[in-house]
C-alpha cells in the first residue's frame, strides 16, 4: 500500500488550503489563520504526503538550524489515509532527510501518538505529558 504514495519537499506541490483546513481541525492548530499557515510553512522544511495521482494526503514541517535541534511540527495524515502506515513513512523519511538525519536533537510535542514515535528513539522529555526527543549527542 505504501507503495502508492510519496514524499516530496517541494513547497509548491502543496495544498496550502487543505493542509490550513487540516491544522484548523487538529487540537493544536485550531487558533492560525491562513496567513499563520502560509507563514509556517514559508519558513519551515515542509514534507507533504502524495498520492501517485499526486493528490496530497498529509503534511509535516521541520524548524531546525541544521546542527543542534530540529523540531517535527504538524504531522497530519488525513482523515481518509489514516492507518495505512503513511504516519511511519513519514517520520522515518523526516528522521533519514539529509538535513536532518545528523541533528543532534529532534523534539516533538504529542498529546496521543508517543507510541508512534518510540520505536524511532523518541523519548518522554521529564514529566512532559506531550514534549519528546530524540538525541543524537552524547553528553558527558
Amino acid at each position: 500500500m505504501k507503495d502508492a504514495f510519496y514524499i516530496s519537499t517541494e513547497k509548491s506541490k502543496l495544498n496550502i488550503q487543505r493542509v490550513h483546513q487540516e491544522v484548523k481541525e487538529s487540537y493544536w492548530g485550531d487558533y492560525r489563520t491562513l496567513e499563520m499557515t502560509k507563514s509556517a510553512v514559508e519558513n519551515s522544511i515542509c514534507f507533504g504526503v502524495y498520492s501517485k495521482t499526486n493528490e496530497q494526503v498529509g503534511f509535516a514541517r521541520v524548524l531546525t538550524d541544521k546542527v543542534v535541534l530540529a523540531y517535527i511540527m504538524d504531522v497530519l495524515i488525513f482523515d481518509a489515509y489514516r492507518g495505512k502506515g503513511l504516519g511511519k513513512m513519514l517520520i522515518e523519511y523526516i528522521l533519514n532527510h539529509p538535513i536532518i538525519k545528523n541533528v543532534q536533537t529532534i523534539a516533538l510535542k504529542t498529546k496521543d501518538a508517543h507510541g508512534m514515535y518510540e520505536p524511532y528513539g523518541f523519548n518522554r522529555i521529564g514529566d512532559s505529558a506531550m514534549w519528546m526527543a530524540k538525541d543524537i549527542a552524547k553528553y558527558n
